[in-house]
């Protein structure tokens, strides 16, 4: 194994996306899991990046980092968490839990570490937005358009609830 400047930035990039999801785990305001959890979107974006894959790390950061984060934080601001009654850990789950992750980690590690795949050459790096468009709108046109109506039912029905909420909020005295 080289050290190399792709290999640093892998690292550090990874470094930030666990560093944000335990602190996304650990963190008592909302507010600022939140951040944490962008943290975590963004340097999986440029994970995407050294993976040549620059229109899925475009797509991470627009919707992920973008419009999920917006939609967590307008449904953190309209609903109430006041409830300070929070069980406190104990500390031998916590430890088995550690041990746990540790050993998933390092199980995982090794079996990829010792993994032999033959490389391929490919030209997936090459113009790969539109390889993406040409087979989204090619061979996968059906799903797509389903999907875009799943969406829209979803959007419906969620406007059609909270309507329901805000009548049963008129008519209690």
């Amino acid at each position: 194994m080289s050290l190399s400047g792709e290999f640093i930035a892998f690292i550090s990039l990874s470094l930030v996306a666990i560093i944000g999801g335990v602190l996304l785990l650990n963190l008592t305001k909302v507010v600022h899991m939140l951040v944490a959890l962008v943290f975590s979107f963004i340097s999986i974006a440029g994970i995407y990046v050294l993976l040549s894959a620059e229109f899925v790390a475009f797509v991470q950061i627009l919707i992920y980092s973008g419009a999920v984060t917006i939609i967590m934080l307008f449904g953190i601001m309209l609903t109430r968490h006041d409830d300070k009654h929070e069980p406190k850990g104990n500390f031998w789950r916590k430890l088995f839990l550690l041990l746990g992750i540790a050993g998933f980690g390092l199980a995982v590690y090794l079996g990829i570490y010792n993994l032999d795949i033959p490389a391929k050459p490919t030209t997936l790096h090459v113009s790969n937005t539109e390889q993406i468009g040409v087979e989204l709108y090619s061979k996968h046109i059906i799903p797509f358009e389903i999907t875009s109506v799943i969406l829209l039912v979803a959007l419906v029905g969620a406007i059609i609830l909270a309507k329901k909420d805000d009548q049963e909020e008129g008519d209690r005295p």
